[in-house]
Order: C-alpha cells, then sequence, then structure tokens
C-alpha cells in the first residue's frame, strides 16, 4: 500500500492540464474511457442530489390561459417587454407562451401580478 500512497501524492502534486494529459495517456494505455465509470458511479446516488440542489435563481414567465380579459393582457405583455402591439397580441393568442425568460425572482412575481391582475393564468418556471 506505500507504494499507492506514494502515487497518489504524486499526482496531487500535478496541475490540472497536467492531470488531464495523464487521464488521457492512460485511457490510450489501458483502452478505457473514464467517462464511462463515473457515470456509472454516479446511477446509485440518485437520491442524494435532492440535498444538493441550489435555489432556482432565473424563471421564465410563462401565459398558460389568457382569460377574459384579452386587451388587458396584451397591455400587461407591453409593459413588461419590448414588443409592438402586433407582436403582443401574436404572444397572447400563442398561449401557451414564454413573456420573459431568465429573469430574476422579482421580475419574475411583478411581471406574474401584472398579467394576472389583467385576467390572464401565469406558470413560473
Amino acid at each position: 500500500m506505500a507504494d499507492l500512497e506514494m502515487i497518489v501524492e504524486e499526482i496531487s502534486k500535478l496541475s490540472l492540464l497536467e492531470a488531464s494529459e495523464l487521464v488521457t495517456m492512460l485511457e490510450d494505455k489501458l483502452g478505457v474511457s473514464a467517462a464511462a465509470p463515473m457515470a456509472m458511479a454516479a446511477m446509485p446516488m440518485g437520491a442524494a442530489p435532492a440535498e444538493e440542489e441550489e435555489e432556482q435563481t432565473e424563471f421564465d414567465v410563462v401565459i398558460a390561459e389568457i382569460g377574459p380579459k384579452k386587451i388587458q393582457v396584451i397591455k400587461a405583455v407591453r409593459q413588461l417587454t419590448a414588443l409592438g402591439l402586433r407582436e403582443a397580441k401574436d404572444l397572447v393568442d400563442s398561449a401557451p407562451s414564454v413573456v420573459m425568460e431568465a429573469v430574476s425572482k422579482e421580475a419574475a412575481e411583478d411581471a406574474k401580478a401584472k398579467l394576472e391582475e389583467g385576467g390572464a393564468v401565469i406558470e413560473l418556471k
């Protein structure tokens, strides 16, 4: 085991570039791929990522249903985006559709409130 500990010590001294080259050399020499064992090792731990899940920071604002006040929804879409009247109408008519993509939680909540005020059913994804 002393030999293995010495190898570990030597490998830990390598730069990332050198370690990458070492992996490539070992793959070529042994005729294997380092990617396959990593994927197999990750599969049994399927339940663990739930604990490591990060809080979502970007949201998409989606119109699920227009509601009875279509004109109010179009006005809200124009207010929230840089779309013209025709583009906003087309977006609302094609519901379910994304109004805003990758916005902060505050912006998404604000947009949701304005669109729901117009009568639309909104989903944050």
